[in-house]
């Protein structure tokens, strides 16, 4: 069958192929051979400025304007060159000396992959696709989301909610500064993330630049490569094989991975929050939320992220662990498994979209939080008890443990009556009476 959004194997290519079409940009074969074509380009412009050799102006404008307008008729032309060579560089190669015949540089030719091997590009055009794919893409995504979990903590922020540890009702706080713990948790990983170089390789066939160096013996050429990808916005990593050595990369997947972790743990939060009946749904008209059941609003946004978000971590889990392991000078393990480095991405960015759509239909069911918070009085002891014990008052935390633990049916008036037969001034019990579990939330340092 021809390949379309209903026979795609992956979910990717097939279901959620509207949502990450633009990734193939970055991700897809014809990616890969567009920023191939881009460095190879970008190598050759900066040895002519370097004065290895001349072009005309007419060949650096065909050039430039190569690299800015490849499309899938140009990758279609190297893969018919791949078809002869059985390599997918060396055809580049090949692609861009026939360009060069074209504007009339054919003398250029063979300054074209001068002294390279493969990964010189690979390890070049990867780094750089990811970095775009990062800073175009990803990193706005997530921005986007924690700056919406931000408004929500704005609006939330006055409202009193029963707390759960261990599942069980426990000091009240407020539903703002819960959403804010994700946040400023998605905040500091975003700040550890930035602040991992994209690195690169570029010397050589086993990182020395042996080529470049027996041609050209008096040319700096670390310095020569070092500016080279600092002109891309790579950092050069200076002691290679044939390879990089993935260090960087994989510090990227980690990160990406302590993130996705954080998402799945907000999206169990709400789902458990949706459970208890403390959000409710807005629905959509004509959605269905149960082939069975007509009353379900399922929070099927918050499930399918999670979905997503682990089987992006899964993969990246992988990506993080094997790409920084290479026999001796290198083997091609790692080219199968970087090809696939925008599965996760994907996977990833197709949760940020589910969270967003989620969190859009919650609606804060005031009622059922107000009513928990009044079911459960017995919260107020550990207040109680702490004021007691400032007052020196004997045995405070014992004689709220006797009271509470267990007992289902302390309600306002159990602890007014236990506060009554304190044997204190009538203004410490009025200070106590005014504990309830709708103000026992503490502080926070918003701002």
């Amino acid at each position: 069958m021809e390949l379309t959004p209903l026979t795609a194997i992956s979910a990717i290519d097939g279901r959620y192929r509207k949502q990450v079409q633009h990734l193939d940009e970055y991700f897809s074969e014809y990616g890969l051979m567009k920023y191939r074509v881009l460095v190879e380009i970008e190598y050759l412009l900066f040895l002519e400025k370097k004065k290895f050799f001349k072009l005309t102006p007419k060949a650096i404008k065909h050039l430039a304007k190569l690299a800015e307008d490849f499309g899938p008729e140009d990758a279609q032309e190297i893969k018919q060159i791949e078809f002869t060579t059985n390599h997918d560089v060396k055809a580049v190669e090949y692609f861009l000396k026939n360009e060069l015949e074209k504007c009339g540089a054919a003398e250029a030719k063979e300054w074209v992959h001068f002294g390279l091997t493969s990964q010189d590009i690979n390890n070049t055009a990867i780094p750089l696709s990811w970095k775009h794919a990062i800073e175009y893409e990803y990193l706005p995504s997530l921005l986007n989301l924690n700056m919406e979990l931000k408004l929500l903590v704005d609006e939330w922020r006055d409202i009193p909610m029963l707390a759960h540890t261990h599942g069980q009702p426990a000091s009240p706080t407020r539903l703002g500064k819960e959403i804010m713990v994700f946040a400023e948790r998605i905040q500091n990983q975003i700040e550890q993330f930035i602040g991992v170089p994209f690195s690169g390789k570029f010397g050589g066939a086993t990182g020395n630049f042996n080529a470049h160096h027996i041609a050209f013996p008096k040319t700096d050429w670390i310095k020569f490569g070092n500016e080279f990808l600092q002109k891309l916005g790579l950092s050069r990593q200076q002691f290679t094989t044939q390879i990089e050595h993935y260090d960087s990369l994989a510090a990227h997947f980690d990160s990406m991975k302590r993130i996705n972790n954080i998402l799945i743990d907000f999206c169990r939060d709400i789902w458990t929050y949706v459970s208890m009946e403390y959000f409710r749904q807005r629905t959509v008209k004509g959605e269905v939320g149960s082939s069975a059941m007509p009353h379900k609003v399922n929070p099927i946004d918050f499930e399918n992220a999670e979905g997503n978000l682990g089987l992006a971590n899964a993969i990246l889990e992988h990506l993080s662990a094997k790409l920084p392991v290479s026999r001796l000078q290198r083997d091609l393990t790692d080219s199968t498994v970087l090809r696939n480095i925008g599965v996760p991405f994907a996977h990833t960015l197709i949760a940020f979209r589910s969270i967003e759509k989620g969190l859009s239909k919650l609606v804060v069911n005031d009622a059922k939080i107000y009513e928990d918070l009044d079911n459960n009085w017995a919260v107020v002891a550990e207040a109680i008890q702490t004021v007691l014990r400032r007052e020196k008052y004997p045995n405070p935390y014992e004689a709220l443990k006797e009271l509470t633990r267990g007992n289902n049916k302390i309600d306002k008036k159990a602890i007014h009556g236990f506060i009554d037969g304190l044997k204190v001034k009538e203004t410490l019990k009025k200070e106590l009476r005014k504990i309830t579990p709708h103000n026992y939330t503490g502080i926070s340092p918003f701002k």
